[in-house]
Order: structure tokens, then C-alpha cells, then sequence
């Protein structure tokens, strides 16, 4: 009797189910509980033969001519992305960057808490912000290990992101996002993610001025 062949799923599939469960967290804020591939489409810029591609490889969801249910596809998207409980996450640097991202106010309902935020300045040491308790960089350790935190993200200076990096690999730390403009190089088991104001502005610049012809 011969095995049924698991069709292997792509990573272009995987990265789109995050926008798509961003915009089911917005309709279920809205009050939607029925959204069609065509409206999901919309609000995602994907095309909707390319969204119901996508959801198939996970079974079937959602009746013809009909739609998805918001909450159920939301659960099983959660499900499929290991995202059915609240990450705890630690910031480190508490800067201008570092403290807007203490403010952002939907990271739980999203799926995320940041739980410790550390930095190395006197003065931000021990200040609360946003219900955060600011602590010594000396003490990421003890609290990483203690709390069990495995995404953190970085909000410092490029002059320290590398050995920083590093430091919260050897810690146990396997998903950092770093708002430093370098490429840091990681062990293979820790996925890191670059987010480069200054190049994602000249990008958009370059747009403008296509646009603006």
C-alpha cells in the first residue's frame, strides 16, 4: 500500500499567512465574522487566487460564494504559525526607537508581551515605562533564562548589535529583530531580521519620484 505524499509547503506560503492573520485580528476588531478571499485580497494586496492557494495546503476553510468565518480562520492560521499563546519578548535598548516600541499598544492582542527591556545607561536604568521596569544590560541573563524569552528585539546602536546578538544567541535566544542597518551573521538556529530605516525610505523616495513623472 503505497504512502500518501505530504505536499511540502513553500516559505512564500508561510510568509503570507502573517499578513493574513494581521487582517483577521483587524476584522475581528471591526466586528467581521465573515470575509471573503476577494475582500482578505483588499486588504492584504494579494491576490485572492494566490490567498485560497495558500489556505488549501492547510485543508478546507471557509463555503463557496459565502467566505471564511474570522474566527476560525484566525485560529487556524494562529495554529499553523505556533502562535496560539502570548511570546514573550524582551527589547533591548530603550532609546527613542526602544520606547516607542514599549508604547505600541497592540502587541498583545497580536500575540506578543514584552516582558523585559534592558539598556546600558544609568539614567533609563530603573525608570518604568509602559508598566516595564528598564534594567541593567548585566541582568539580560539571569532574566532571559528566568523568563524563558526566545524572541528579543534590538533598538541600539550598530556599534554594539553584533556583540549583543551574540551574547543573546549564547543565552538561548533564537528570533531577534534588530533595528540596526547591518547584516549580522547568526548560527543557523537563530533567525534574525534587519529592519533598515534609512534604506526602506530611500526606497520609497525612489517611488515618489517614479510616481510624481
Amino acid at each position: 500500500m503505497s504512502k500518501t505524499r505530504v505536499k511540502p509547503i513553500p516559505d512564500e506560503t508561510i510568509s503570507r499567512l502573517f499578513p493574513y492573520m494581521r487582517a483577521l485580528i483587524c476584522l475581528l476588531k471591526e466586528g467581521t465574522e465573515v470575509v471573503s478571499s476577494n475582500r482578505l485580497s483588499e486588504i492584504c494586496n494579494i491576490n485572492a487566487a494566490i490567498i485560497r492557494k495558500d489556505l488549501s495546503y492547510f485543508g478546507e476553510f471557509g463555503k463557496r460564494g459565502i467566505g471564511y468565518n474570522v474566527q476560525n480562520l484566525l485560529d487556524t492560521v494562529r495554529g499553523i504559525l505556533k502562535m496560539e499563546d502570548i511570546k514573550k519578548v524582551a527589547l533591548i535598548g530603550v532609546g527613542n526607537i526602544g520606547t516607542a516600541i514599549l508604547s505600541y499598544p497592540f502587541f498583545y492582542s497580536e500575540g506578543f508581551k514584552i516582558v523585559a527591556a534592558f539598556d546600558n545607561d544609568k539614567e533609563k536604568i530603573g525608570k518604568k515605562i509602559k508598566g516595564i521596569i528598564v534594567e541593567d544590560i548585566n541582568n539580560a541573563e539571569k532574566t532571559i533564562k528566568a523568563e524563558n524569552i526566545k524572541i528579543c528585539i534590538l533598538a541600539i546602536p550598530v556599534s554594539e548589535t553584533c556583540k549583543v546578538a551574540n551574547m543573546l544567541a549564547n543565552l538561548g535566544v533564537n528570533a531577534i529583530l534588530s533595528f540596526a542597518p547591518c547584516q549580522i551573521n547568526m548560527p543557523e538556529n537563530v533567525e534574525i531580521t534587519n529592519i533598515d530605516l534609512s534604506t526602506e525610505l530611500a526606497r520609497l523616495a525612489y517611488y515618489s519620484h517614479i510616481h510624481s513623472k
